[in-house]
């Protein structure tokens, strides 16, 4: 009310003085509006006075925290600080109530911080000027930017003097004095609040930096040990905004030629955390990408055991470059480590794509355990992929049979194992390089080929110049040992090859079954299979040569295949189809089993069963068998079944046994019909 009286005489004395009290009061009063009005009313005058325009600006900034304003709130007490240092502290100390004061100074500080740090702000625009403050008349100043570090160095001075014993008012300062290029001035500063706290890391980090900026690299290194020892590296991102681009160059040059001397040094797990700590600091310094220190510390993660954590270094590398060599074939072999396959593997190809000579040495610089498991991976993945191409017969797919070539000679420069070669032969020949492929023959396994895998490959060869009953021979011998390699070979050959291949392989099969050489006709007899597509006629010689052999599981699954694909034969081959399976699971003490098979045969047709049942094994040994198992049925009380294995024993021979116990079933189903 003074202040309106006093406002409202003729004589305006102390205008503006009264307008910035009137506008405490109302702040105080909660009045916010009024207050603004009456401080903007202050600044704007055409002549104003300094102390009521520092007044009104710090009134003014108080309001802005209110509005969340706090960038404009440190603009305003960085200009009246400019002003007039003294009388900003003054009005503060006078007019911003205690409970008020502690967030004022704490928004201040944390202003000047993203002013130092270049972080911008939400609608305010600097450099070409729109949007700047109102007027201050003749006493108008330009609007601070976010790089202005003089006014920064003034708003800390304020905070400094307010609180003597703040060390985040002092920290802000001496960043001020750095980006001004007073680095000696901001040396001295934090080596002061570093003597009222020696532990305190964004000093000592701080420091650390200035003494390398100044070349003095053993106390500067100190300086970084002693953080490491602390542990606390959140504080340097913030201090790497603040410092230049040539000094955080510098930071990252020291700390990744630290790392680099320990880790070429020294191998305990120690020294290799140390190292770590250093590449971190370098990797903080550039911004948070730099290659070099990435991989390292990638490997330095992998050494420690911390595989998830190496794979996070990896992947920031590969989302800025997709294609680097190094961190693909890093991160493959850290998902070999973990016994992640199918990551493993496709990393490892992709480095593959791009250099072949940094992935194979790293594969080969792996303990033997890991290096087979690895090729053993890679291998698999290619003969799938090969096998898969060859399958759909599409080997236009170029870009696949380049991929599989890659794989096949990486991994004959790894391992020297057979298998390994013979992948390699296998690309070439899909990729019709036969001439390549019968030369890397021979210079693998040498001239003789007395490996049955890789003669295999040289039959596939010979089958392209048409030298049938060689690749026969060969095919054969891989029959016996690797029924499913040899249908992996097969897909190399074409459909009217492969019949021509069926005919030789059956024709040579029956000469050898005529000499009772049964093992080696086996082979040949598999390959007719193989190249038939399961012809029956060929699964029964096979049949035989496995019931020469004693081999009558064998015989079984062949005879089944068989009989699967009754409907093309005729009945008399059907009648001995059975009876052949009839006879082998007699052989196998499957009589039930035999019985029902020999019944079957007898429905269809009763004179050619009889007459293969001759042949063995012979009716009076089958009679037995028949009246073993009706018998056992007869005591379970399977009356009709009994009477049925019975009736059909007797067409086979009128044995005694079976007459009495056909008689005997008459009397016990006297009270029941069985027929």
């Amino acid at each position: 009310d003074i202040c309106d009286q006093l406002l409202a005489a003729e004589q305006k004395t102390y205008y503006n003085t009264l307008l910035a009290l009137r506008g405490f009061c109302s702040l105080h009063a909660h009045g916010h509006q009024q207050a603004l009005q009456d401080f903007q009313k202050v600044i704007e005058h055409d002549s104003p006075h300094p102390n009521s325009c520092i007044k009104a600006l710090c009134g003014r900034g108080l309001i802005r925290i209110s509005g969340g304003s706090h960038y404009l709130t440190a603009l305003d007490y960085i200009t009246a600080c400019q002003l007039k240092l003294e009388e900003t502290i003054f009005t503060i100390k006078s007019y911003v109530p205690w409970n008020q004061r502690g967030l004022l100074l704490k928004v201040l500080q944390e202003e000047g911080q993203r002013m130092l740090q270049k972080k911008r702000y939400p609608g305010i625009r600097s450099a070409c000027g729109q949007k700047k403050p109102p007027g201050l008349g003749r006493f108008q100043l330009n609007p601070l930017k976010p790089e202005d570090a003089p006014g920064v160095y003034q708003l800390a001075s304020l905070l400094v003097e307010l609180d003597s014993s703040d060390e985040a008012s002092r920290i802000l300062c001496a960043d001020a004095l750095y980006q001004m290029g007073c680095v000696e001035e901001a040396h001295k500063l934090l080596s002061l609040a570093l003597s009222r706290n020696p532990q305190r890391a964004p000093i000592l980090a701080r420091l650390s930096l200035l003494q390398l900026k100044k070349g003095f690299m053993y106390d500067g290194n100190q300086l970084l040990k002693k953080v490491i020892r602390i542990g606390d590296t959140s504080c340097l991102p913030p201090i790497m905004d603040i410092f230049q681009d040539e000094d955080r160059k510098l930071m990252q040059t020291h700390c990744h030629f630290k790392a680099m001397t320990i880790l070429k040094d020294k191998q305990e797990d120690a020294d290799i955390k140390e190292a770590i700590a250093y590449l971190s600091f370098a990797i903080i310094a550039s911004g948070g990408y730099a290659e070099d220190c990435l991989l390292s510390r990638a490997r330095c993660y992998g050494r420690l055991g911390q595989k998830k954590t190496a794979i996070f270094d990896f992947n920031a590398i590969l989302k800025e470059d997709p294609k680097n060599v190094e961190a693909l074939s890093g991160r493959g072999l850290v998902y070999l480590a973990l016994k992640q396959q199918k990551e493993a593997v496709q990393d490892l190809i992709s480095a593959l794509k791009v250099e072949a000579g940094v992935v194979v040495p790293a594969i080969l610089s792996l303990k033997p355990e890991a290096q087979g498991l690895i090729t053993q991976w890679l291998l698999q993945h290619g003969r799938t992929a090969l096998t898969e191409l060859l399958a759909t017969k599409d080997l236009s797919k170029e870009e696949t049979l380049r991929d599989l070539l890659m794989i096949a000679e990486a991994l004959i420069k790894i391992c020297r194992d057979s298998q390994y070669h013979i992948f390699y032969t296998d690309v070439l020949i899909a990729h019709g390089k036969y001439e390549e492929a019968l030369d890397h023959l021979q210079e693998a396994f040498g001239h003789s080929l007395a490996d049955d895998f890789a003669s295999a490959r040289l039959a596939v060869l010979q089958l392209k110049k048409r030298n049938v009953p060689v690749a026969a021979h060969s095919f054969s011998i891989l029959a016996k040992r690797d029924e499913r390699e040899l249908e992996f070979l097969l897909n190399f050959i074409d459909t009217k090859q492969q019949q021509h291949l069926s005919q030789v392989a059956a024709q040579e099969g029956n000469v050898l079954i005529k000499e009772n050489r049964y093992e080696k006709a086996l082979g040949y007899y598999t390959l007719a299979i193989l190249t038939s597509k399961e012809n029956p006629r060929y699964l029964r010689q096979r049949a035989a040569c496995f019931t020469h052999l004693k081999k009558y599981d064998r015989a079984l699954k062949d005879m089944e295949k068989v009989m699967q694909k009754h409907g093309r034969n005729s009945l008399k081959t059907r009648v001995e189809d059975h009876c052949s399976k009839g006879h082998l699971l007699l052989s196998v003490a499957e009589e039930e089993a035999a019985v029902k098979q020999y019944i079957e045969a007898l429905q269809l047709d009763e004179s050619v069963a009889l007459c293969s049942i001759m042949s063995g094994p012979g009716s009076e040994i089958l009679t037995k068998t028949f009246h073993k198992i009706a018998q056992y049925n007869f005591e379970m009380q399977h009356y009709e079944e009994a009477w049925k294995i019975t009736d059909y024993g007797l067409k086979i021979d009128k044995n005694t046994e079976l007459k009495k116990l056909k008689t005997r079933l008459k009397r016990e189903a006297s009270s029941c019909s069985i027929h």
